[in-house]
């Protein structure tokens, strides 16, 4: 993957979502989502009080994590924090959510947490930590970890007698585009595979699908094709979609 400051719109295209990456630092926490293809600043929150108040910084963290639930509603659930070194902002954020947020740990939806040194704060800071080898490897580690969650998904799908899973564009475009009724089956995941989406030969028509996906809530993941999840997925044609019961 390659990363890049964020520019204007017609001067990159961003790719597909990757990760979230949270920089905490000694008062503040800049929150960055990681496409594909760039790293594009999210929101930065300010610590209101100093470090050695204790219901300032549960409140600061309360406030990284009230701002990660739209990301991880949209499916994204490899989450990168980072600090610097010899500071344990990054470990404290962290014991945060073992402590009041353990549904982000558990279950089949769980999110997969890494760690990094390293500051995030600014573009240029982004920009420097996106580059290096090991930002690159860990990203891909963490990924994996999200997408193994998302394979025991599939996995349960396929075994169910309901017949919860789409595996073709057209499928799910014919369960995703139309109106969701009531007591039918309602689409919960679009899962493709980077190849399929590199590859394909209708691509705006899959990147239309993802976008329209995205607007009606359906969580849309692309994952690569060397990951297990990855290598399932092209077995089953590269692009699925996974329903749940109304």
């Amino acid at each position: 993957m390659k990363y890049r400051m964020k520019m204007s719109p017609k001067a990159y295209r961003r790719g597909y979502p990757v990760a979230v990456l949270v920089g905490v630092e000694s008062d503040h926490a800049a929150l960055w989502q990681i496409y594909s293809q760039v790293a594009k600043h999210q929101q930065t929150i300010a610590l209101c009080g100093t470090r050695s108040d204790t219901k300032a910084t549960y409140n600061f963290h309360e406030a990284i994590v009230n701002a990660l639930r739209p990301t991880l509603k949209e499916g994204v659930k490899s989450i990168i924090v980072t600090s610097q070194a010899r500071t344990d902002y990054a470990q404290g954020f962290l014991n945060h959510i073992r402590v009041h947020h353990s549904w982000l740990l558990q279950g089949p939806n769980k999110a997969a947490f890494s760690t990094i040194t390293g500051s995030a704060s600014t573009h240029s800071d982004i920009a420097a930590l996106t580059k290096t080898a090991a930002f690159k490897e860990l990203v891909s580690e963490t990924t994996a970890q999200e997408t193994e969650n998302l394979l025991e998904i599939l996995e349960k799908k396929l075994n169910s007698v309901d017949n919860l899973v789409s595996f073709s564009l057209e499928e799910a475009e014919n369960l995703i585009l139309a109106p969701q009724l009531p007591g039918k089956p309602q689409p919960d995941y679009l899962l493709l595979t980077d190849d399929y989406l590199s590859g394909s030969r209708r691509k705006n028509r899959v990147q239309r699908l993802m976008q329209i996906a995205k607007n009606k809530g359906v969580k849309t993941r692309v994952i690569s094709s060397e990951s297990a999840a990855g290598k399932r997925l092209t077995q089953l044609g590269g692009l699925v979609c996974l329903a749940k019961p109304s």
